[in-house]
């Protein structure tokens, strides 16, 4: 569990990013949950957009991603997810 110190942090960090996925009509389905961790794997910290045309609702979205990566929810403001799982392999995010 992140603490807000280590929250308000990553929201800084990912202020600039600009959303790499995008979750649609389709929802989330089991190829976006593998290119969301492998993603998450090399940059640690992602922003997902949701779509207008998504028939789910967005923290059903976010819990959803959050639960089949087992990364933390950052931020969700608007339409827009901010992602961060620690990476095995490319650690470069320091947490405060």
């Amino acid at each position: 569990m992140l603490t807000s110190k280590q929250k308000r942090f990553l929201k800084s960090k990912a202020h600039h990013l600009k959303p790499i996925f995008q979750v649609g009509k389709g929802g989330v389905n089991h190829n976006l949950i593998t290119q969301v961790n492998d993603a998450l794997e090399a940059r640690e910290l992602i922003k997902v957009n949701i779509l207008q045309n998504c028939d789910d609702d967005k923290h059903d979205v976010a819990d959803e991603i959050t639960r089949k990566t087992n990364a933390h929810l950052v931020q969700l403001i608007g339409n827009t997810m901010v992602f961060y799982k620690e990476s095995q392999n490319k650690k470069t995010i320091e947490l405060p």
